[in-house]
């Protein structure tokens, strides 16, 4: 029998002694080809959930390809951030030394609760206190890095935290924030069905948790543009 190719890469992972939970990135353990390997077995496991729910997929001409369109788009779109490397982000030298404070959303985000596998939809705001060090990125990177990372199964509150220790690293600011506002559909769905409710939670580092001026201002001009 045919080793399966998630057994393939969980083996790799091992072996390396690398996490590899939902919000984890694993593209530098998956070869080329494997991903469309996986697609196939995921629609497989996929197929066996549906018989198992029930479903005429024999005759049912809706469900007939349903497993595969799950599993594809699992693979390559709603969890694309655990597959794909991240994107290529060019930063360019603070020429100018700017030091006053940029904010930039709010970004669209779409992620998934890894509890029930449930959409998350929602924005994102980043506050950066640059430094003469610091490096600068476009500003179409900060929506690319963000839908690179929220596209995996998570929690909104270890969501924003890889978002801002990523950014940290790449920028290297004095000072940075993110905020994330965001619908959870595992509330909407299921349980209580609330409808209104939001979750919104924010991660200072540096100078935005050492002043509160700062935080205040950038609080504040973000929930003008709200």
């Amino acid at each position: 029998m045919t080793e399966p190719v998630s057994s393939r890469i969980r083996a790799r992972l091992q072996a390396a002694r690398r996490r590899f939970h939902a919000n984890d990135n694993i593209s530098e353990f998956i070869e080329s080809g494997e991903l469309d390997c996986l697609i196939d077995e995921v629609a497989a496991k996929m197929q066996g959930v549906l018989e198992s729910l029930v479903i005429d997929l024999e005759n049912d001409h809706n469900s007939m390809d349903t497993a595969r369109r799950v599993a594809k788009m699992y693979v390559t779109e709603v969890f694309r951030g655990r597959y794909a490397s991240g994107p290529a982000i060019t930063e360019f030298p603070n020429a100018e030394r700017l030091n006053e404070l940029m904010i930039v959303g709010p970004i669209s985000i779409r992620s998934a609760c890894s509890h029930h596998l449930c959409p998350i939809l929602g924005r994102l705001w980043i506050g950066v206190l640059p430094n003469e060090h610091t490096n600068l990125i476009g500003l179409s990177k900060y929506a690319r890095l963000a839908d690179w990372v929220m596209s995996r199964p998570q929690i909104q509150e270890e969501a924003i935290k890889q978002m801002a220790d990523i950014l940290m690293k790449k920028v290297a600011p004095d000072g940075l924030a993110v905020v994330m506002e965001a619908d959870h559909f595992c509330m909407h769905w299921r349980g209580v069905k609330e409808s209104d409710t939001k979750m919104i939670n924010s991660v200072m580092r540096g100078s935005f948790l050492e002043n509160p001026s700062l935080r205040s201002e950038f609080l504040s001009l973000i929930a003008v543009k709200k």
